[in-house]
Order: structure tokens, then C-alpha cells, then sequence
């Protein structure tokens, strides 16, 4: 590991624990700064009403963190709209949201887009599938960005079991994403959960990246906001255990492939083939392939959208 980056580790790596809640509260009136806090949703009507009534309980209502709660539909079949509004979220449609630029399926597609119907300086994604969800997700993640003016981009941290076994969990973090970051961004070996959807950052760093639309949001946003901000102005912060719904072997395929194909348009821009995944099921006479596009397209900076500039002049 880089010196560079074991002097991070100790100054850019904390605990929940260190910023109590109510030092978070004195920060933030202090500072002024508004927090958004969105979940991009797609059939999460089993878990997402206890995240949004947790974070309104603690976050809204007990101690005055979160100014805004927004719940982005990406076009779930189920009763996800119906429950995160009655739990007390703002719910907006993905394909409401700048209809002038037709949606494409994908979860950085509908964060990129929560941009344009949120307001916060600070704005907080959170994944919508976390069971036994805890307000201390949401406070850790915006904690630094609340207490400290260098920090402009903060990871959460976690444990992650696969079923009953501790740690087990993150497999494409670690058969994809850390031996990618540890060859071509050292800088970025501190990382626990690179890959994690819990992660907060400050607007006015958002909306100068570029979003990509699928899988590869996550590596696409760190590696970006290394090169825009610096190392300095990342952080993470341990907020305990992360237990949500684990995909298949070929889901976990597919998302991998797009995390590479991330990595290397970061690595050279230029034309590309779209590139595809061929993966195998058995059938009823062997093996089928199924053929995938691997997720390449990317949003631009949300800075260059004429309406996010109108709306933000307004």
C-alpha cells in the first residue's frame, strides 16, 4: 500500500461513533448546509418503508439532519411508490424527471436524474434493500461532509455476511473492483466498500461528474472525484453491518462486466464497441448462452443540463 495512502487511513477513516448525532446538528446550523437524502428503488416494497420511517424518526424528527427524503421509482411492478410515500417520502417517477432525455434502465441513470429534483448541498444515496436498516448509515455518511470543509465525497464502510457467514459478502468487490483499483488507482486502495450504495458528497461535486448509467456507478463516481478533488477530500466512515438481498452468481456476472468496462473507458477514452457478456443456463438440452449488453453509457456532468442550470438560477 502507497505511504499516501496509509496516512489517509488514519486521517480519513472514522467510526459513526465519533460524531454523535447531536454535534452533527450544532455543525450543520452552524454551517447552514441542507442534506438530501435519496433512495433509488426498483421493487423494494418489503424494505423501503422501514428505511424511509427510520430515517424520518431519527434523522427528521428527533434530531434535524435531513432536510428532504426523496424516493426515485425506476419503474417498479409492486407497491414500492405507495409504501415509501405513506412511510413519509417525496416519491418521484425516473421517467418524469427530465423527460426531454429518454430514461435507459439502469441505477446511476436514476441517480444521476435525483439531481435535478433534489435541493441539498449535501446529497446522500442510500440503497433501498437494506434490512435491519440503522439511521447511523445516513449520519455517518454526511457527518464529515457536516464537520469538515476539506471533505467533499465520503464512503460508508461495513461488514457484509452472505447468509450466516461474516465478511463473505461483496463478491464482486473483491473478485473485480479492488485488484482493478490496486493496479490502475493505488490512491483508491484504502477503500473498504468501493463498491458500496451508501455514500454522500457535497452537490457541488456531483453535478461535475459524469454519471454512468448501470453498474459502474459506483466505481465510475469514486475514481472520478479522486481525479476532480483529490484524495484528501474522500473519506469513509465504519457504520457497522450491511444486510440486504444477495443476487445470483450470473447477476453478480453481468454487474462485473460493467464494472470493468467502467474502469476501462476511464482507463482510455476513445471509440469503443459496445461490448456484450455471453453467460450459460442449463436448459432442457444442455447449456443456452444468454447474451447481455454490458452497461457503457454514461450521463454527462449535470452542470451542462440547461434545466438543472435553469432550476439551480431559480
Amino acid at each position: 500500500m502507497l505511504e499516501e495512502v496509509e496516512r489517509w487511513l488514519s486521517r480519513r477513516s472514522w467510526s459513526v461513533a465519533d460524531r454523535p448525532q447531536d454535534r452533527l446538528a450544532d455543525a450543520k446550523r452552524a454551517g447552514g448546509a441542507s442534506v438530501s437524502v435519496v433512495l433509488p428503488a426498483l421493487d423494494e416494497e418489503g424494505t423501503v418503508g422501514e428505511i424511509v420511517a427510520e430515517i424520518r424518526r431519527e434523522l427528521m424528527e428527533k434530531v434535524p439532519l435531513v432536510d428532504e427524503l426523496v424516493v426515485v421509482d425506476s419503474g417498479s411492478t409492486d407497491r414500492t411508490a405507495e409504501v415509501a410515500a405513506a412511510a413519509g417520502a417525496k416519491v418521484v417517477r425516473r421517467d418524469e424527471i427530465l423527460p426531454r432525455v429518454p430514461a435507459v434502465p439502469g441505477k446511476g441513470e436514476v441517480l444521476w436524474r435525483s439531481l435535478l429534483v433534489t435541493s441539498g448541498d449535501i446529497v446522500a444515496f442510500v440503497d433501498a434493500d437494506l434490512r435491519e436498516f440503522s439511521a447511523d448509515f445516513v449520519s455517518g455518511i454526511v457527518g464529515p461532509l457536516l464537520t469538515d470543509p476539506d471533505v467533499a465525497f465520503v464512503k460508508a464502510m461495513y461488514d457484509r455476511p452472505l447468509g450466516t457467514a461474516a465478511g463473505q459478502g461483496g463478491r464482486v468487490t473483491e473478485l473485480m473492483a479492488r485488484p482493478l483499483l490496486n493496479m490502475h488507482w493505488p490512491q483508491l486502495a484504502g477503500f473498504v466498500q468501493p463498491l458500496g450504495g451508501e455514500y454522500a458528497a457535497r452537490r457541488s461535486l456531483l453535478e461535475r461528474l459524469p454519471f454512468p448509467v448501470g453498474y459502474g456507478v459506483e466505481l465510475g463516481l469514486l475514481v472520478d472525484a479522486l481525479h476532480t478533488v483529490g484524495l484528501d477530500a474522500l473519506a469513509q466512515v465504519d457504520v457497522g453491518v450491511r444486510k440486504h438481498r444477495h443476487q445470483d452468481g450470473q447477476a453478480l456476472g453481468r454487474m462485473a462486466a460493467a464494472i470493468y468496462r467502467t474502469a476501462q473507458l476511464r482507463l482510455a477514452r476513445g471509440h469503443l464497441v459496445r461490448p456484450e457478456l455471453t453467460q450459460f443456463e442449463r436448459g432442457e438440452h444442455g447449456f443456452v448462452p444468454r447474451t447481455y449488453a454490458v452497461d457503457t453509457e454514461e450521463r454527462p456532468p449535470m452542470s451542462g443540463i440547461a434545466e438543472y442550470a435553469h432550476r439551480r438560477v431559480a
